[in-house]
């Protein structure tokens, strides 16, 4: 397992470094511009998550074929999968643009929203690149060849470090764009991202041909509906997870511009720590699907249980720090006394959800790889938008407990899921391998 997920989580967290370095590159300009690019992320992921999550399904078949030997059926998932990045780009720059349209009328603070509308604008342009370097680094992972993507995000973090400094503040000769400046940085690192995992692809294929080339490229619609029909639940989960923290974002950003920005640097905290179990997923959802392929039961069962404990491990760790060096955290991003103050109340919070973060999203890549990606939408419709913001919302603004109360609610509705999802692998992991293989490939 670690073998698989130290690559795979070192990519997680290069990628999250992404954000994190945008959110410091902009620190200096303000709690506004925190907030602005923070809850433009989350709203742009909000978005992505659709595409990405859907191209999850690629995880499934081809781990599952990679591990039964059946390399010519890796091949035709990824000609599949670039024709549906493709479809979806365009989906998602024209749900983009109308979220552009509608930002004025939700409330925010106006600090926020004057920089908020320009930055995702822009932001926008990087929908082709990360779905297209999305398609790519799943069908890498799954066939084992994972350091290749760790080179590509270590590439991408070195150009958008640099194109921050530049664009942001005005280096070098160019104009000071600000937070637009932000956008485009992360454009630039998201078409490196996808360049160079192209290049790797086409690159592994002159080196050791393997029929890549005999495959044909144009539309297989069965294919492209299959990916889509497996990888929707996965993306519907991602969005309602991803979805209430930019709600909550929303939400803080109706309190203060210092909430707003509490509320970003916490979750900028929280998120890069959690790229660590997002790793694990990942890898979880290739060991298990390996095993399924190969119809290894035991395997598929102990893989995802090793995945879980590692996790659990992890998250003790992560809990720890938060609750002993919140300041030393917090003070990463901002030297502002509100934000610190708020901060570290809700870095408490946040460490306490961290064990339940963790084991959900390892046993959601685990149930993944036996081709279940219904069940864990379901389980996160019902703890995060039916229980946890509700609560949340009630908590923050009619009981008058401010941030806090707004955190409680999140932390509620994860442990709810993540308690469920565990429930739920027990049941499904001792399934009959044909009947997981019939469930996955429909």
């Amino acid at each position: 397992m670690l073998s698989l997920a130290w690559p795979v989580v070192l990519t997680e967290v290069g990628w999250m470094m992404m954000g994190v370095v945008d959110t410091i590159a902009v620190g200096p300009l303000g709690p506004a511009a925190i907030g602005a690019v923070g809850t433009g992320s989350g709203i742009f992921f909000a978005l992505m998550v659709l595409g990405i999550g859907t191209l999850f399904a690629l995880d499934t078949f081809v781990a599952q074929g990679f591990g039964g030997g059946r390399v010519q059926e890796c091949h035709r998932w990824l000609v599949a999968g670039l024709w549906l990045s493709v479809l979806l780009s365009v989906v998602l720059m024209v749900a983009g643009a109308l979220c552009v349209v509608l930002l004025p009328t939700l409330g925010m603070t106006p600090e926020v929203r004057d920089l908020l509308v320009p930055y995702l604008t822009h932001l926008l342009w990087s929908v082709p690149p990360l779905l297209l370097y999305s398609v790519f680094r799943r069908y890498l992972q799954a066939m084992h060849q994972v350091k290749p993507i760790v080179i590509a995000i270590v590439a991408a973090n070195v150009v958008n470090a640099v194109a921050n400094w530049v664009l942001i503040y005005g280096h070098l000769g160019s104009p000071a764009f600000g937070v637009v400046g932000s956008a485009w940085a992360t454009v630039a690192s998201r078409v490196v991202l996808m360049m160079a995992l192209w290049w790797v692809v086409v690159r592994s294929e002159r080196v050791r041909p393997s029929g890549l080339h005999d495959v044909p490229f144009g539309p297989d619609f069965e294919r492209i509906w299959r990916l889509a029909r497996h990888g929707l639940p996965a993306a519907f989960q991602i969005m309602l997870e991803v979805g209430v923290f930019a709600a909550a974002s929303i939400l803080a950003a109706r309190i203060s511009s210092e909430a707003s920005g509490a509320h970003q640097v916490v979750l900028q905290i929280a998120g890069f720590f959690f790229m660590v179990p997002l790793g694990l997923s990942s890898a979880a959802a290739v060991r298990v699907g390996h095993a399924v392929g190969r119809g290894d039961p035991a395997a598929a069962r102990l893989a995802g249980w090793t995945a879980a404990v590692l996790a659990l491990a992890v998250a003790t760790c992560v809990a720890t720090l938060m609750l002993v060096m919140p300041r030393l955290l917090l003070g990463i991003f901002t030297d502002d006394a509100a934000v610190l103050v708020m901060g570290s109340t809700l870095l408490a919070i946040c460490a306490a959800f961290q064990p339940f973060d963790a084991v959900q999203g390892v046993v959601t890549g685990a149930l993944r790889g036996l081709g279940d990606t219904t069940t864990p939408a379901v389980l996160n419709l019902a703890g995060h938008w039916l229980a946890g913001l509700p609560l949340g919302y009630v908590l923050c603004f009619t009981f008058g407990w401010g941030l806090p109360g707004l955190w409680i609610g999140l932390a509620t509705g994860l442990a709810l899921v993540g308690l469920s999802v565990v429930v739920v692998w027990q049941r499904r992991s001792v399934l009959p391998i044909a009947m997981v293989r019939q469930e996955a490939t429909g």
